[in-house]
């Protein structure tokens, strides 16, 4: 008996060995891919580099709105890349319909045209996040307060549910709408190239051949991202509300007999990961300049995938998790295939899970005394 047993166990380490050199082989291979296209084109290389940047740090506000619920209640909250659409659809309205990118204006006439702008923005970004932080309380407390202590699964199932809602619910034409919307941009776009230096391109004008190109919109969305993941680095390494948030994460039943509101601070979760969900959504929006009301389903599956790439729980491994998803989705459109791009990003889940379950960052779950 006991030498089957055995036997048993080596065909199983075989396997995985077998696996995993199978796993090491399609990585080499498509890094030389990659590379070989690379040496051939290296400013077609550089702006899909580029590109990627500009997507994964998108990914990235969606992906620590996962990772924050996920490490504190255990909850894969499906219904996230649903708030991000609302904070898309929110910022459209706030710029196209009521201009309260430009409200500085009507009441002091005289400020400078850019200051307006950043004011303007400023207030509408202010206002989504709001908007989506509100949309997550509410959702917490009807949807997921009262399966607290229910298996998972009914808490996983209801998300699901959660999330359709969301989606045909906003797609009533009374609500958003079931068309796709064109977004109007809140500035206009200024575009440089990068060959021998930085230039700015000048409206109308062809880039010299073998420039790299990046606008704005780039800049915008890169120092948005920084800001808002250092802020929430700071809310929870710094303040006793991000305190909190970790002894809740580490033991609900101690963190209670300390004193802690558990259920305010679950709450208080949801609602800044959602305000990050709405920040992402003006961004991406913006970048894209097209809103519709299933938006949010692959950009919140993808930033899922980032999330336990980077190991879910863990803040840092969301970001960095984020801007691999980002690179390896637009290198993927570049040189395989457009639609091959959604397949290698779930791809890359199923090798995390193979290989190291717990993510670049994660750490295997640790007993408690």
């Amino acid at each position: 008996m006991e030498s089957t047993q055995l036997t048993f166990s080596q065909k199983i380490i075989q396997g995985k060995w077998i696996g995993k050199a199978l796993l090491i082989f399609i990585a080499l291979f498509t890094v030389w891919f990659i590379g070989s296209k690379a040496v051939l084109s290296p400013a077609l290389f550089g702006q899909q580099v580029v590109n990627g940047i500009q997507l994964g740090f998108v990914y990235a506000l969606i992906a620590l709105g996962y990772t924050m619920v996920y490490g504190i209640v255990r909850l894969i909250n499906f219904a996230h890349g649903d708030v991000f659409m609302v904070g898309a659809f929110t910022s459209y309205f706030a710029i196209s319909f009521f201009q309260l990118h430009e409200w500085p204006a009507w009441i002091f006439p005289t400020i400078s045209p850019w200051l307006t702008l950043l004011i303007g923005i400023i207030t509408v970004m202010l206002i989504t996040m709001s908007v989506c932080s509100l949309l997550a309380v509410v959702i917490e407390r009807i949807a997921y307060k009262p399966l607290r202590n229910a298996p998972r699964i009914s808490a996983l199932i209801t998300a699901i549910g959660v999330s359709f809602f969301l989606e045909y619910f906003g797609a009533l034409p009374f609500v958003f709408t079931p068309n796709f919307i064109t977004y109007k941009r809140p500035f206009p776009i200024v575009t440089w190239y990068i060959k021998d230096g930085i230039h700015r391109l000048e409206a109308g004008s062809a880039p010299p051949e073998g420039s790299v190109l990046f606008s704005n919109i780039l800049i915008i969305i890169v120092l948005s991202s920084v800001i808002l993941m250092a802020l929430l680095q700071y809310i929870v390494r710094k303040t006793k509300i991000g305190k909190a948030m970790r002894a809740v994460a580490y033991d609900k039943p101690t963190a209670r007999l300390m004193g802690i509101n558990v259920d305010g601070i679950i709450t208080t979760t949801f609602a800044l990961g959602a305000a990050l969900a709405g920040a992402a959504g003006i961004l991406y929006a913006t970048a894209y300049s097209q809103v519709f009301f299933v938006m949010g389903l692959i950009p919140g599956m993808k930033s899922f995938v980032a999330a336990v790439l980077g190991g879910i729980g863990s803040i840092p491994g969301a970001f960095l998790g984020a801007l691999i998803m980002g690179q390896a989705e637009v290198l993927s459109a570049g040189y395989i295939s457009t639609p091959m791009r959604d397949a290698i990003a779930f791809t890359i889940l199923i090798l995390v899970l193979l290989i190291r379950p717990t993510g670049i960052f994660g750490e295997p779950e640790r007993e408690k005394a």
